[in-house]
């Protein structure tokens, strides 16, 4: 068996990989169209993985392309674990239709709920106003709405979902969270609602969290209905896509308060536009899709490809494997 990796991520693997996988053969993507097996060159057209890792870092040395390529072209490829949280990129549904398996990431769950936390907190607690009064050299006392006594309301409930439910929960927060299937999710949640319910949640969110997938059902769900449902003053945080809020509404839903700030890690155009009017609007924090640039990353996402493929292997069920309907197959 043929597994292709980038080199990097051989040379942080190698070790723990051969007890895994010690009859595998290792080939790894040296550099554009270069590939190298236990360290000598290897044509391209010798290759043909049944093991493709599409690890973080081949996104982040220009691999990808080319691994992708090579698992496309041959015939072996039975599955792929990739670096993607959500599998909406035309590029997973290619995939899919070969009939090979994937593996969708949970590496960046950790500092993606972090992330949502951190900002959340510094909303509900009034650290901006406190400061202001600091500048201002005016003591003054600044009450607010306790996070214990808040209500959030989580629309997709994955990993990222559950990451975040676990650092919120201990708060006290009351927590409903939209699934596709209502089913119940033990202490993490206290409702669970389908899409279709949301616009009877938001009225009493102080916190509304998209975490969801991109696609027919959910592009462009936050209207000018959804906004106009919210709770004035409540937060919104989207670090789901860009493609599940018309923009032209989250502009005039802030106007009204509602919602009353918006934490936006992803737009419907990225890079964003100089231009855009997220950058200089008051109620608005941007981040350039960076909720996900966590340090622990490589780390966690080494774990969960040798634990596959130690599944893979012992034909047990994978961990976060992708369902065909999640690119629109059957």
């Amino acid at each position: 068996m043929q597994i292709l990796m980038t080199k990097a991520a051989h040379g942080r693997v190698a070790e723990r990989l051969a007890k895994v996988a010690p009859d595998a053969q290792v080939v790894t993507a040296v550099d554009k169209d270069a590939y190298e097996l236990d360290g000598r060159s290897i044509a391209a057209e010798d290759i043909d993985p049944e093991v493709v890792w599409l690890s973080l870092d081949s996104y982040a040395s220009g691999t990808l392309g080319q691994l992708f390529g090579r698992l496309m072209k041959t015939d072996a490829p039975r599955w792929t674990q990739i670096m993607a949280a959500g599998i909406d990129n035309p590029m997973f549904r290619s995939i899919m239709e070969k009939g090979v398996r994937i593996s969708k990431s949970s590496a960046q769950a950790t500092p993606i709920a972090e992330y949502v936390v951190a900002h959340a907190l510094s909303l509900q607690v009034p650290i901006a106003e406190a400061a202001a009064l600091q500048a201002r050299r005016e003591w003054k006392s600044t009450p607010y709405h306790e996070v214990a006594r808040t209500r959030w309301l989580m629309a997709g409930f994955g990993n990222i979902g559950h990451e975040i439910a676990k650092r919120i929960k201990p708060f006290g927060v009351h927590l409903t969270v939209v699934r596709r299937s209502p089913a119940a999710e033990g202490d993490l949640v206290d409702k669970v609602i389908t899409l279709k319910e949301i616009g009877s949640a938001l009225p009493d969110a102080d916190v509304v969290v998209l975490a969801l997938a991109l696609n027919d059902e959910t592009r462009g769900m936050c209207d000018e209905h959804f906004f106009r449902a919210m709770k004035p003053g409540a937060v919104l945080i989207n670090i789901g896509r860009g493609g599940l809020v018309d923009e032209d509404a989250l502009k005039a839903g802030l106007d009204r308060d509602q919602p009353g700030h918006a934490v936006l890690d992803v737009f419907q155009t990225e890079p964003l536009p100089a231009d855009a009017w997220f950058w200089d609007h008051p109620k608005v924090r941007v981040t350039a899709h960076t909720s996900n640039s966590g340090d622990g990353n490589l780390d966690r996402g080494d774990n969960l490809f040798l634990e596959n493929l130690r599944r893979y292997l012992a034909k047990e069920p994978l961990l976060n494997e992708a369902d065909r309907s999640e690119v629109g197959l059957t």
